[in-house]
């Protein structure tokens, strides 16, 4: 029998930690930090740099695990995406041990098209906490000092397999996009399309460009693929805005 809790810890900046996060990361028994592959240590590394910051009670132990990679052979998307939760799933059952309160670090915030709480609901914990955090859509928005709404106007946050699959969202002119490995906008007609895009949101290693999508699309796309080659990995996000 064990409690989980969610720590949202923002986007990178270790200055995005709450009160309430850090109370949440002193609490636990132990807590884990996944691993995602050598291109990828830097996001394990942060997770281990907050904790030495931040974590002072002795009896605290920190288990790192390798995450699972999900199975490309699996053809439909939903299908793959639930295998690979259950592996995850999984993976932690085996980290924990017998640890009565268990924390995971996530990034961003857990409620926001993250897969943790989903994945925690497999094992059946007695509580689950969740610690909310700052998510990229905020960070961008204050990288780029701009409202994430027009007044009294709705927005849509969607991903960019949506995008590229169903266009500019119906009934809005606002859409912020995550989860775009593709620079998914490419597939937009740009006429009356303004873009703010942000890599690293918040972290020392931003980088943002804004401007009509015309005029920028191409800037983005070739600057991303840079950072991210220099970098190892990325993680990017970009809000749209019609007129």
């Amino acid at each position: 029998m064990f409690d989980l809790t969610l720590i949202g810890i923002g986007t990178g900046n270790p200055d995005h930690l709450t009160l309430q996060a850090i109370k949440a990361i002193n609490a636990a028994d132990l807590i884990l930090i996944p691993r995602k592959g050598e291109g990828k240590a830097d996001l394990a590394e942060l997770r281990l740099a907050i904790c030495r910051d931040v974590l002072t009670n002795p009896a605290t132990r920190i288990v790192e695990f390798d995450l699972p990679v999900r199975d490309e052979t699996i053809l439909d998307y939903k299908a793959r995406v639930e295998d690979w939760h259950d592996r995850i799933a999984g993976v932690w059952k085996a980290a924990m041990g017998d640890a009565a309160q268990v924390a995971l670090l996530v990034w961003g915030d857990p409620s926001l098209y993250d897969s943790t709480l989903r994945i925690a609901a497999r094992l059946a914990p007695d509580r689950v906490q969740v610690v909310p955090g700052v998510t990229s859509i905020h960070a961008l928005t204050a990288a780029h000092g701009i409202a994430l709404n027009e007044i009294g106007a709705p927005f849509v946050v969607t991903t960019g397999r949506r995008l590229r699959d169903e266009g500019f969202p119906l009934g809005v002119d606002t859409a912020v996009v995550m989860l775009d490995g593709e620079c998914s906008f490419q597939a937009l007609d740009p006429a009356g399309l303004h873009i703010w895009w942000g890599g690293y949101v918040g972290m020392a290693e931003q980088v943002i460009v804004e401007g009509p999508l015309a005029e920028v699309g191409a800037q983005i796309v070739a600057l991303r693929a840079a950072e991210r080659a220099r970098h190892g990995w990325i993680m990017d996000i970009y809000l749209l805005r019609r007129g």
